[in-house]
């Protein structure tokens, strides 16, 4: 069920281009970034958007420009995941082809303030589906600060969380049809 609703879903993603999907990521920039969440955090965990997310350029640009402190993710296997600081010059193409940091100097959770969580599938309690590698829930499961996911209206769907999954506490959705 989660693997074909992942997949679904993906499809639709891929689809969305072109000046629709500019408008919809700045829009969804705009809103996280006047969140409240954002407004209080000083240190601010976010990703590497692939082509089909939502991007995250802008937001990682403004928050730069704010003076906040920008930490992206570096996986490793057994679904382990750290949050480094942001530097533009020192990424590399990770085993799934998404760019990573190379630098292995982990900032502890209890420093981050705000995460900004990707996701393939979201039901309305902000629990997700997401690349099915885990990653996030277990990272999340002891996290204390805000969590805020921003999607567009076609990665909405309900379904049944396990019981591992952990919800994010915000969901920014761009209700337009793209």
């Amino acid at each position: 069920m989660k693997k074909e609703l992942r997949q679904a879903v993906l499809t639709q993603m891929k689809k969305l281009s072109g000046k629709e999907k500019k408008l919809a990521d700045n829009w969804l920039t705009q809103r996280l970034l006047s969140s409240a969440a954002y407004q209080k955090a000083q240190v601010i965990a976010t990703y590497l958007s692939m082509p089909h997310e939502v991007s995250t350029a802008a937001f990682i640009k403004q928050a730069q420009l704010d003076s906040k402190r920008v930490l992206v993710p570096k996986t490793y296997g057994q679904g382990r995941m750290i949050f480094v600081d942001y530097d533009e010059s020192c990424l590399q193409k990770s085993s799934f082809g998404l760019m990573e940091p190379i630098s292995e100097e982990a900032v502890d959770k209890t420093e981050i303030d705000l995460m900004h969580v990707p996701g393939v599938v979201f039901n309305s309690q902000g629990f997700r589906i997401g690349y099915g590698g885990g990653y996030y829930d277990r990272y999340l499961a002891d996290f204390v600060g805000a969590s805020i996911s921003t999607i567009y209206a076609v990665q909405q769907a309900e379904f049944l969380p396990a019981q591992h999954d952990v919800a994010v506490k915000e969901l920014l959705i761009y209700e337009a049809n793209l």
